[in-house]
């Protein structure tokens, strides 16, 4: 079967859940109102809440929820084979993703910006608010430690791709100033930039001299440096540190200086990469080498497994922070939000479909394909690369030669991976302060402080837990806890959009369907995890580290839903006006 038959299902799927379903929900569930007034309006800052034009504000919201996440699950995933992701990939999309992100971020405009965990307090009370805000504390921390720890990996597996990635940031900054300052344009200098990004790609690829090669630096991989650490480790620490800094400087500074520019230049990375990989897989016209199901996959059941691989690319927690932490305080007008939320969600969908199409065409045969998926652990391990190499070589189809091509797939993941990260030490900073304020510490509610602690402990939580991988396992480590966590985090969001709609007197059952299927799906698979694998019950060695952070995050979930459930499901005196 040739693969461009999953392009073009995917694309008619996708056009028509935005068309129509969005268009349903947009006016009968959530009725925007173009006169509303949004919190960046009502709350204009210059610093966080910055009313922002829907195209620019698609840019960041997109860009933040990508990451390297809809590129690892489908690349993981389809161990199982290509249909289960696909089906998942599609479906997802359409009737949860897009449902959930666009949901959470109409529930934050309709409250001021106030993120989901915050709401939590107003829809099912202040116990309920607190477990999930130190819920949410712990995804962002995973969140940040899991894409510290690949793009530090992806530095040194592809030196080429460091000056095109950190090239863009004095480029952002310049578009930053000159839309916000000078009131210009942002579409042409961003194309200028991205211009300027693959440029140097391409020069970086050709010259080794212009790669920022640590490892050999350092004196190669054998070598012994500092604290008695290899070449690899010791520019895996450097890289980590680098990455901290800027976080640190990125989540202080106002949305318009770096955050929105950036993430403009990233959506179009985002189209130029599409376009490259389809027009790739439309010239190349590739064959499908790996299996519909795969019969021997045995050692890990995609039941329920496959519905927390992939997270981002059909459901994901973490775009609901992004949502309601970020993207609500910078919405121009209510009515942008189908645009935004839904259309997002979209987006997202196709880079997972082109994910799960630049793995199962990697391959000349079916053979080939089970020795690189050997097993799920094997899976894990490779799917990243395996999605790399499969992008470039979907990419020859245009005419780029591979080592270019492969350096450019792998700017684009660092870039999307680099949005995410910043973003979520900006969301932790707020976390940090809700809790400051509630808690009523001051110092927490203080932005410096709060940054300080969000990327130290990123930090110590990517590099001091020891594991397989040697130092830096902890973003290894934790990657197995990152789908689980995320999709309760999903879930638990539903339920509250379906609380606010059942307040409202509306059909709640838009979202009431995905959070039971994707509540059961994830305790389900997270109880498997925590009490006969983590635990060591099962007969596998204790993962006290997964264990416990399991064990926390599955006992407040549950708390959590059942008093959510009880909200949902007694009487309301009368209904809420919006």
């Amino acid at each position: 079967m040739h693969a461009i038959w999953l392009a073009i299902i995917g694309t008619i799927v996708f056009i028509l859940g935005y068309r129509f379903y969005s268009k349903f929900i947009a006016e009968k569930i959530y009725r925007l109102d173009p006169n509303f007034v949004t919190p960046a309006h009502e709350f204009n800052d210059g610093v966080d809440f910055v009313p922002t034009k829907k195209s620019i504000l698609w840019g960041h919201h997109f860009t933040s929820v990508a990451g390297a996440a809809p590129i690892v699950g489908p690349a993981i995933a389809v161990y199982w084979g290509w249909l289960p992701a696909l089906l998942w990939v599609l479906l997802g999309t359409v009737f949860a993703a897009g449902v959930h992100d666009f949901g959470t971020l109409v529930l934050s405009v309709r409250n001021k910006g106030q993120s989901v965990g915050t709401l939590a307090n107003k829809l099912i009370g202040k116990k309920a608010k607190l477990l999930f805000l130190f819920i949410i504390l712990i995804l962002v921390l995973m969140v940040n430690a899991v894409f510290a720890w690949v793009i530090s990996n992806l530095f040194i597996k592809f030196p080429a791709s460091v000056i095109p990635v950190f090239i863009e940031i004095p480029l952002a900054v310049w578009i930053g100033y000159s839309v916000y300052k000078r009131k210009k344009s942002m579409l042409i200098p961003s194309i200028v930039a991205l211009a300027v990004m693959y440029g140097s790609a391409v020069l970086t690829s050709k010259v080794p001299a212009l790669q920022i090669d640590l490892v050999k630096y350092f004196g190669g991989a054998e070598a012994t440096t500092l604290f008695g650490l290899n070449g690899v480790s010791l520019a895996f620490f450097v890289w980590i540190i680098i990455l901290m800094v800027y976080c640190y400087i990125a989540s202080i500074l106002p949305v318009w200086k770096l955050l929105q520019p950036r993430d403009y230049i990233n959506s179009h990375q985002l189209v130029v990469g599409l376009v490259i990989m389809y027009a790739g897989l439309l010239f190349l016209n590739p064959e499908i080498t790996a299996p519909i199901t795969n019969p021997d996959a045995t050692d890990k059941s995609w039941f329920p497994l496959l519905f927390i691989t992939i997270a981002c690319g059909a459901i994901s927690g973490f775009h609901g922070l992004v949502s309601s932490g970020t993207t609500s305080k910078q919405l121009n007008k209510e009515t942008d939000a189908r645009f935004v939320g839904y259309l997002g969600a979209v987006g997202e969908g196709f880079l997972a479909l082109i994910a799960i199409i630049a793995c199962v065409t990697a391959f000349s045969n079916v053979g080939e394909f089970k020795a690189a998926y050997s097993s799920f652990a094997a899976a894990n391990g490779g799917g990243l690369g395996n999605f790399i190499a499969g992008g470039a070589q979907l990419a020859t189809g245009v005419g780029i030669p591979a080592d270019i091509a492969g350096t450019i797939i792998s700017v684009i993941v660092v870039s999307f991976a680099a949005t995410t990260l910043d973003s979520s030490v900006r969301l932790m900073r707020y976390i940090i302060a809700e809790l400051g304020t509630e808690y009523k510490i001051d110092r927490l509610t203080k932005s410096h402080f709060a940054t300080s602690l969000a990327v130290v402990a990123s930090a110590a939580l990517v590099l001091l837990p020891k594991g397989p991988n040697g130092f830096g396992s902890g973003g290894y480590l934790l990657w197995p806890l990152f789908g689980t966590s995320n999709q309760l985090l999903a879930g638990i969001s539903l339920l509250l959009i379906s609380i606010w709609l059942k307040r409202l007197g509306r059909n709640y059952l838009v979202t009431f369907i995905p959070m039971v299927f994707i509540l059961f799906m994830t305790v389900w698979a997270m109880v498997q995890q925590v009490v006969f694998e983590w635990s060591g019950l099962g007969g596998t060695d204790t993962n006290l580290l997964l264990f416990i952070f399991g064990s926390i995050i599955l006992v407040f979930a549950i708390w959590i839903m059942l008093t959510a459930l009880k909200e949902l499901t007694k009487k309301e005196d009368k209904i809420l006006k919006r």
